[in-house]
């Protein structure tokens, strides 16, 4: 298998392949690279490879409207607002419960490197083709999940480039699928310094990690949808919310 090959607009087959096998790979997305696992194998060599803290979860990533719903626990609100993003094609995440049903299919160490003390983690939607013609792939032949994490050592940001994701993160991954052009389109106007390296992230729960209550038209409802992290897109995502939910909150930094 080669290591490092370039994106050529179709599915990476040999990258789903080494996925499902247990294999660390490196692909692109709109903001950046990422390193994509699918199981423990896969996770352990992850957390290997970036030096991290086993307490801080990858994200959880979602090829299809479908794959979520089977994954997350929603309620018809927040599905909507999933679905508004998924149909203008629009990186977002949301920090939701496991539905019980999903939860109880993984793997014991898997759940425990996934998953925080309250048994929720980060969903992402449109994340990028290269990348989701992978996860999209290996779901639908197999229910294969699909974890990620940022490639870059940590704390560091990859500039949006295949060349700056680390020596150590190089070395451990078992394929790099190289998109830099791909990357730079997706904010043509911004140059490597300025452009987002990040998505926006949603926490959609309350601070015991329960579903946060559906809002009906009413106002002052609480607790309500919190942006804890800003990102690529963020204005048009803040206009979504601001639609779709009467009360809301902005907390950039707030990590769950």
């Amino acid at each position: 298998m080669t290591k490092k090959i370039a994106w050529d607009g179709t599915l990476v087959g040999a990258g789903a392949e080494a996925l499902v096998a247990g294999k660390m790979i490196v692909g692109p997305t709109k903001v950046g690279y990422i390193v994509m696992v699918a199981n423990a194998e896969g996770l352990r060599r992850k957390f290997d490879a970036k030096q991290r803290s086993l307490n801080k979860p990858a994200v959880v990533l979602c090829g299809s409207m479908a794959q979520l719903k089977e994954l997350a626990e929603l309620n018809p609100e927040v599905e909507a607002y999933y679905q508004k993003h998924w149909d203008q094609d629009i990186l977002m995440g949301c920090i939701l419960p496991w539905k019980q049903s999903a939860l109880d299919k993984l793997d014991p160490e898997v759940r425990e490197l996934m998953t925080d003390t309250r048994d929720t983690s980060c969903f992402v939607i449109k994340f990028g083709t290269p990348s989701e013609q992978i996860v999209a792939h290996n779901w639908a032949n197999g229910q294969h999940l699909t974890f990620a994490s940022s490639a870059n050592p940590s704390g560091k940001g990859n500039k949006g480039q295949v060349e700056n994701i680390g020596e150590r993160i190089e070395e451990f991954a078992d394929m790099i699928i190289a998109a830099n052009d791909y990357v730079s389109s997706i904010q043509p106007y911004k140059s490597v310094e300025t452009r987002y390296e990040q998505g926006v992230m949603v926490s959609m729960v309350d601070k015991d990690g329960k579903l946060i209550p559906e809002q009906g038209g009413e106002r002052s409802i609480s607790p309500c949808p919190v942006l804890i992290r800003k990102g690529l897109d963020q204005d048009r995502i803040l206009s979504i919310l601001a639609e779709s939910f009467p009360s809301w909150d902005y907390r950039h930094g707030e990590y769950y």
